[in-house]
């Protein structure tokens, strides 16, 4: 029986789900007030949008520290592009920003190999890209505020309300004492 339980629990260790549970415990578990955890957490996003992998992480935790916003939270929604994510992120903003753009989708990057050629073709598909990733990000950051700011302040909600239980038992039990103490120094005074 016990290493029955003892594999099952290591296999929830293991699971993706044990994984999420764990990251959203330690993300409402961040210090600060939910509107600067939310608003740290929406630029994450907006700036793990972007093309600038490689200097996401810095440029999240500047712009917070810049705006006095959440700098961890900031740094853990740029994340979003990892290095299993980003080719279909990038891919889709490109696609995005090229549609607007009115840019055609595939470039033809081997027709001619000269630098010139590789140049505008790189130049156009970094404004597409960049200009996809903010089209794209703009709606994700939005609602990443939401859910950030909901989990968090529900979290801390909930943290208040079983503090402020735990210091009422805790008040009663001392009341309850008092009492008893000074009940016993009348009966020994009579």
């Amino acid at each position: 029986m016990g290493r029955t339980r003892i594999k099952k629990k290591q296999q929830k260790r293991g699971s993706l789900n044990y994984s999420l549970k764990r990251a959203y415990e330690r993300f409402v578990k961040i210090r600060g007030s939910p509107r600067e955890i939310a608003l740290g957490f929406a630029l994450g996003l907006f700036i793990g949008m972007t093309p600038t992998i490689g200097f996401q992480m810095p440029i999240a935790v500047f712009v917070a520290a810049l705006f006095k916003w959440n700098k961890i939270s900031a740094a853990v929604a740029v994340w979003i592009t990892n290095p299993v994510t980003a080719p279909f992120i990038y891919s889709f903003s490109y696609f995005v920003g090229a549609k607007m753009l009115g840019f055609k989708i595939a470039p033809k990057l081997l027709t001619g190999l000269d630098f010139p050629t590789l140049k505008e073709a790189g130049a156009r598909i970094l404004l597409a890209a960049t200009f996809g990733g903010v089209v794209v990000g703009i709606p994700l950051s939005l609602l990443g505020y939401y859910l950030a700011f909901s989990a968090v302040h529900g979290y801390q909600t909930k943290l208040k309300h079983r503090v402020a239980a735990k210091k009422e038992k805790l008040a009663r039990k001392i009341r309850s004492k008092k009492g008893r103490v000074s009940k016993k120094k009348k009966n020994r005074r009579q």
